[in-house]
């Protein structure tokens, strides 16, 4: 997507493009692009493995957080439109970082989760923390897998999962690599799934870090992205009560099909037309 957009220490860029052309080269080098994804990890790897860490700070956010992903979570899966019927549910927790939105929100809706993160020293402290917490990990409720594998290199079990949560991490992909994610990961839907995408959002075009190798997209420029993917946007929502130096966040649901609802909304729409008055 060709928009304007910035990083972290003031540079502007034209383009997409050009911030890509400069990250990644001309795709002749693939170092850099190794690069990209090595120092992104590296920078993670020298955080605390604490919710103030994985937060950079603000850790008293869970709270306000945990509330808006829930109260979103609870619109979809009671929703008929989009409930498969299946009593057992499976979700997919990506960039889990220590477990924090599988702790405190998925596994109190699933009877498993998966937990997807790149950082070693991470994903040990969710195992610690789901597993042998003897208050989580009941049969019913599970943290069941504990995969250390980047986005970009994951492929999930065909049909296994109700939800795929994605909540600040695919700042980290590309965008080639951010739709070729998708396109994979949509396999890993059962009949009626669902992804759940929680990020922070540019107020316009992106906002490069150069610190940790990420990017913040607009709202416009996530939705090309899931355009490209071949998913279609059923609901989103923003997130209300974070500090105001943050970026804003936003929530979208996503489905590999086109929603019912909208359809019956445009012909309803239709029906509903006013006439002329002659």
């Amino acid at each position: 997507m060709e928009v304007a957009g910035s990083d972290n220490q003031g540079r502007e860029f034209k383009s997409s493009a050009e911030m890509w052309k400069e990250q990644l080269g001309d795709g002749t080098d693939s170092h850099k692009k190794v690069d990209w994804y090595r120092n992104g990890v590296g920078y993670w790897q020298e955080v605390d493995a604490s919710v103030d860490g994985v937060l950079g700070g603000f850790g008293h956010v869970t709270e306000p957080d945990i509330k808006g992903s829930e109260a979103f979570l609870n619109s979809l899966l009671s929703d008929p439109l989009l409930n498969n019927g299946n009593s057992h549910r499976v979700a997919l927790d990506c960039g889990s970082g220590i477990g924090r939105v599988t702790k405190n929100l998925l596994i109190r809706y699933f009877n498993e989760v998966d937990l997807l993160e790149p950082v070693p020293h991470f994903l040990e402290a969710a195992r610690q923390s789901l597993v042998f917490d003897g208050k989580i990990g009941a049969d019913e409720h599970k943290a069941t897998n504990f995969y250390c594998v980047p986005l970009q290199e994951f492929t999930p079990n065909s049909g296994r999962y109700d939800v795929i949560w994605v909540q600040w991490c695919i700042g980290h992909l590309t965008d080639d690599d951010f739709v070729s994610f998708f396109k994979r990961a949509k396999a890993g839907l059962k009949p009626g799934g669902y992804f759940i995408v929680k990020e922070n959002t540019a107020r316009s075009g992106f906002v490069l870090d150069k610190e940790d190798c990420s990017i913040t997209r607009s709202d416009l420029y996530y939705k090309e992205l899931f355009k490209k993917s071949g998913l279609h946007l059923y609901k989103n929502k923003d997130q209300r009560n974070f500090p105001k130096e943050l970026f804003p966040v936003k929530m979208y649901a996503l489905t590999t099909e086109v929603p019912k609802r909208s359809r019956l909304s445009r012909c309803k729409q239709h029906a509903n037309r006013p006439s002329i008055i002659k």
